[in-house]
Order: structure tokens, then C-alpha cells, then sequence
């Protein structure tokens, strides 16, 4: 018997900031900048594309090239992005 899976995404478990903000940290400190990019893209999706394309002034389809795996966005793209999901980029030092 052929073992049954269902597929698994990640926005379905971005409901509220507590969610975000874990997810998001825990992508960060695994300081991949593809994997960082493809997260604020889930946050983004979860949120709605669309209404973050219009914040932002881009189109939908750059906002998903640019925030998949293997885009890579501009700065400004990923800090208008981050604003109009309600999040703002911190540093600190590394320990």
C-alpha cells in the first residue's frame, strides 16, 4: 500500500505576527539569503500579493520572481516589502 501524503504549505500556518516573527527569526539566523528571500515571499503570500504589490508599486509577478528562491532582491524591493508586511530589519552583533 502506497503511502498517501498531502501537500504541506506554509502559509497556511502564517495566521498571526506571533507566527511571522518566529518563522522569520528562525530564517534568518540560517543567514541564507535565498531562504530569507523565499520566507518574506510566503509572508507576503499569506498576507495577500496582491495587496502587498500594490503597497509596494510593483507588479505581482516581479514581487514572486523576486522573492522565490532563487530571485534576488533589490534592497529596496525586500525593505518596501518588509514595510508594507508591518516588519522592519534589525541588526545585532553575532555572539
Amino acid at each position: 500500500m502506497p503511502l498517501e501524503t498531502t501537500p504541506w504549505d506554509v502559509t497556511e500556518f502564517l495566521t498571526d505576527e506571533a507566527a511571522i516573527a518566529a518563522y522569520i527569526e528562525a530564517v534568518m539566523e540560517d543567514g541564507d539569503p535565498a531562504l530569507v528571500a523565499a520566507a518574506i515571499g510566503d509572508i507576503a503570500r499569506a498576507r495577500g500579493m496582491t495587496q502587498i504589490a500594490q503597497e509596494t508599486g510593483r507588479s505581482r509577478e516581479s514581487l514572486y520572481r523576486a522573492l522565490s528562491e532563487r530571485g534576488n532582491p533589490e534592497l529596496a524591493t525586500l525593505m518596501g516589502v518588509l514595510k508594507a508586511l508591518g516588519l522592519k530589519l534589525s541588526v545585532k552583533p553575532v555572539t
